[in-house]
């Protein structure tokens, strides 16, 4: 049976020249549950950070994260002195483990850009960087992330996979299916229609029963599909990835 997430759940918990609107994957079940994880998936941050914006350099224990720049540039420093910039196209997976430091500037413009938490299989695991380049105008599926020994780009210490795709208007996709899997299909812009719905910005979508169904997109849309393992063991005490339900 196909659940929806509507944008009308989510809680913000920063709002003004830095908002974040936190997407709790759990929110999509029809029933109520305390932890916000969806399996492994434990938080997602729409962030918009406006100009001039410095987060300044903070820490990270046993997250695992995704940075997903949509719009504009972040400009990255860790404890360790590397210093990058993180534009759409230029992916970034922060595996903090035992301890990972960082800081976010916003130089120019704004930033629109996705922070996607995991929990660890397992705590205090070494701290690790990685970044890779992709197009970014796919309009079918691209494997950005995959767990250990996969042949994604970007590995996250989890049994998950993390896809994007940018249909334009009018484009039919199939969703991808991975064995022992379920897709929960977010919506970063634009919208789609995918069986009876209509499912917006900031909206999400699964089936836990089969494979979701085709989908159509109403106008052109950027599309962010995790398939993740619904059983599989993970740390629960992360920075971020820890935290549980907020309102």
């Amino acid at each position: 049976m196909i659940q929806v997430l509507r944008a009308g759940n989510h809680y913000q918990p920063f709002r003004g020249p830095f908002t974040i609107t936190r997407i709790q994957p759990s929110d999509i079940f029809e029933e109520s549950i305390e932890d916000s994880v969806f399996g492994t998936l434990s938080n997602i941050d729409h962030a918009v950070m406006k100009k001039g914006l410095t987060i300044k350099m903070h820490e990270h224990v046993n997250d695992e994260i995704f940075s997903y720049v949509w719009k504009g540039t972040s400009y990255h420093k860790d404890s360790a002195g590397l210093e990058a910039e993180i534009s759409p196209g230029k992916l970034m997976m922060m595996n903090a483990g035992v301890s990972f430091w960082h800081e976010e500037k916003v130089k120019e413009e704004y930033v629109e850009m996705l922070q996607i938490f995991f929990r660890p299989r397992e705590a205090n695991l070494p701290p690790n960087i990685q970044f890779h380049d992709k197009p970014t105008n796919n309009r079918d599926w691209y494997e950005m992330v995959g767990p250990e020994g996969s042949d994604a780009p970007l590995i996250v210490r989890q049994n998950a996979y993390v896809l994007d795709a940018h249909p334009r208007a009018g484009d039919i996709l199939q969703v991808p299916s991975y064995e022992g899997k379920k897709p929960f299909l977010y919506v970063l812009s634009g919208s789609i229609q995918i069986g009876d719905y209509i499912v917006n910005k900031q909206e999400a979508v699964t089936d836990l029963e089969k494979d979701l169904p085709g989908l159509k997109a109403q106008e052109d849309t950027t599309i962010i599909l995790f398939a993740v393992d619904m059983d599989a063991p993970a740390f629960s005490g992360g920075t971020i990835s820890g935290i549980s339900m907020q309102r």
